[in-house]
């Protein structure tokens, strides 16, 4: 299935990124991401299919309710247990799951509204936010860790490189 495939070509890229860089620079803040790390842009993007996972369980997925695990963050060994872990929970999901999304905005208040959705909807949610968060990384990455040689597809979108392709393809 493409989403599947897609969700298993982002986490390669990232355990190819983690495996790539120094434990010193996954940790290291960058200027360039407001003092962030690499490791906590990793974190955060597989908090999200940990959300997901943990919502396929009980059948209401809540993106705000992340642990916030700092050890993820800082110890790439287990950063790569995880992308291990979310890349066979996502491999052994049944496709139309129906879930519950539920979210909150309201900024001085704990309520929450609720969605109907699916799995699939939700895994694509992960996947654009993956996307975005490979981008941000990739600056980091460019900062703290120049030696690391990402693909140059990394943090981007499909439909932005088939754009680029599409537009520089000659004109007969």
């Amino acid at each position: 299935m493409q989403l599947i495939k897609a969700c298993e070509t982002i986490l390669r890229q990232l355990a190819d990124l983690v495996e790539r860089i120094e434990e010193r620079d996954f940790v290291t803040p960058s200027a360039a991401l407001s003092q962030s790390t690499v490791g906590q842009h990793l974190r955060h993007t597989l908090e999200f299919f940990v959300c997901l996972e943990a919502g396929v369980q009980s059948g209401t997925v809540n993106y705000d309710k992340r642990a916030h695990d700092k050890i993820i963050e800082s110890d790439k060994f287990l950063a790569l247990a995880a992308i291990c872990r979310i890349r066979d929970f996502v491999r052994q999901q049944p496709p139309h799951q129906r879930l519950i999304l539920e979210v909150g905005y309201e900024r001085n208040s704990e309520e929450a509204i609720t969605l109907d959705t699916n799995y699939l909807r939700e895994l694509t949610y992960n996947i654009e936010h993956a996307v975005h968060h490979m981008a941000i990384m990739k600056i980091g990455v460019r900062e703290v860790a120049p030696y690391v040689t990402l693909p140059p597809d990394f943090g981007i979108a499909v439909s932005t490189i088939r754009y680029q392709e599409t537009s520089m393809a000659p004109r007969s």
